[in-house]
């Protein structure tokens, strides 16, 4: 089975679900491409969860 969101926006981990919240509201009301994003989306989640750290590392196919 594949699971797929409706949104096209899915988060892992401990502070996946601040990341997710920041992605989705990224993806709503910007015009940022995918990369930077995950690279803000990942840097509000650090700020917020204290089991989120800051060193972000981001690998495009």
């Amino acid at each position: 089975e594949v699971i797929e969101p409706d949104d096209g926006v899915t988060a892992i981990g401990s502070g996946g679900p601040y990341a997710l919240a920041a992605a989705r509201a990224l993806v709503k009301h910007s015009d940022l491409p995918a990369a930077e994003i995950v690279r803000q989306a990942l840097e509000i989640a650090a700020d917020i969860c204290v089991y989120t750290n800051s060193h972000i590392t981001v690998e495009e196919l």
